[in-house]
């Protein structure tokens, strides 16, 4: 569920992931008018449903609405999953594992110790930033166009910082300072067609630039990226990620997630 949701690859990956496994799922999207996610989700569950996915704009709204939810998605105040059980609704995120998961096992950049800067605080920043914490860089700075928002995001995830001995840091977007070797992109930036909010020094020689989105929204970001010596990175890996971390929570099986994302690039070359 969101808006928009024609571009996204969730069905497929749910399909195969069903496929793979042998799991009975049904997957499919809904587009989402932009004051009507709850009366959507409650009518969702009245219709059978059993859970679903939040995109943009709506995960923070989906936070508000379960009954119950995970820890890592109480940190973030957003949830990107909600399980339908028993009359109760639970909410999840697992944008941050899909995030780290991606970054580590598929891209091969360990990030314990390294420098990270994550462009916006908005829901997909939120999802990601504690398990990037739990990687235990060296430091995170968090930057936003709206100081005040990173503040809080950043506010919630002090304790969590500090147990995992991490430096972490907001500022406003157009005060960046220093180099850094990962640049996550949560920004909306992408999806607008806009230019990238930071200037390239940000990035060290050879550093993972890394954009949530995927596809052509994603293409002026990994341009930007190769144009001043990064390695620009996709999130078709962190969906692909997250999706199979979701598959887990509703179904207790976890799907071979690396056969499903180089498949799925393949399906996206032709």
């Amino acid at each position: 569920m969101g808006n928009p949701v024609d571009h996204s690859k969730s069905p497929w990956i749910h399909a195969r992931f069903a496929q793979l496994t042998g799991e009975p799922v049904e997957y499919g999207k809904r587009l989402i008018g932009m004051d009507e996610f709850v009366p959507a989700v409650r009518a969702f569950i009245a219709e059978g449903g059993k859970g679903c996915n939040i995109t943009l704009p709506f995960k923070f709204e989906a936070a508000s609405l379960v009954d119950s939810c995970s820890e890592r998605a109480t940190l973030a105040q957003a949830c990107n999953i909600l399980r339908f059980e028993g009359g109760r609704i639970h909410g999840d995120n697992t944008d941050g594992i899909g995030f780290v998961a991606d970054v580590e096992r598929n891209a091969g950049v360990r990030l314990a110790g390294l420098d990270v800067l994550l462009l916006g605080a908005g829901g997909a920043a939120a999802g990601v930033l504690g398990p990037l914490l739990q990687a235990k860089p060296r430091r995170v700075v968090v930057a936003n166009r709206t100081l005040a928002k990173a503040q809080a995001l950043v506010q919630r995830h002090a304790a969590l910082a500090q147990a995992e001995g991490v430096d972490l840091q907001a500022v406003a977007l157009d005060a960046v300072t220093g180099s850094y070797d990962v640049v996550a992109n949560a920004t909306a930036s992408s999806i607008a067609g806009a230019a990238v909010p930071v200037d390239p020094r940000v990035l060290k020689p050879g550093a993972l630039a890394y954009d949530m989105m995927y596809g052509p929204a994603a293409a002026g970001f990994l341009q930007w990226a190769g144009e001043h010596g990064a390695v620009g990175r996709d999130g078709l890996g962190m969906l692909v990620e997250q999706a199979a971390e979701a598959f887990l929570v509703w179904r207790g099986v976890r799907p071979p997630s690396a056969q499903v994302l180089a498949e799925l690039r393949q399906e996206l070359q032709r």
